[in-house]
């Protein structure tokens, strides 16, 4: 694996795995209501276009972690639809 492709999986790795601890939050308290909407949608949206960069570039780093991204990212967005439309009393707080 060459330099700049070695980085580029480390870089990945740190900012998809960013996104776990709040994956884990909004399961774990069911609760959403502090999270923007806005960018989260403008996030997965980014990350469904850096996905298919990568694709076209052929870039194993941009590829994977785009994907990983994308799927963490996006259940936080799945969650937050889910948990602002519940009723108050359905919810958990923390």
């Amino acid at each position: 694996m060459d330099t700049a492709t070695l980085i580029g999986m480390i870089a990945g790795f740190c900012t998809t795995a960013s996104f776990a601890p709040q994956v884990w939050r909004v399961w774990k308290t069911k609760h959403a209501r502090d999270i923007s909407l806005a960018m989260y949608l403008l996030f997965v949206a980014g990350t469904v276009l850096w996905l298919s960069y990568g694709l076209l570039i052929h870039s194993l780093p941009v590829v994977l972690y785009n994907v990983l991204t994308f799927l963490l990212a996006g259940a936080v967005l799945v969650m937050k639809l889910m948990f602002d439309r519940a009723p108050a009393s359905s919810q958990r707080h923390s």
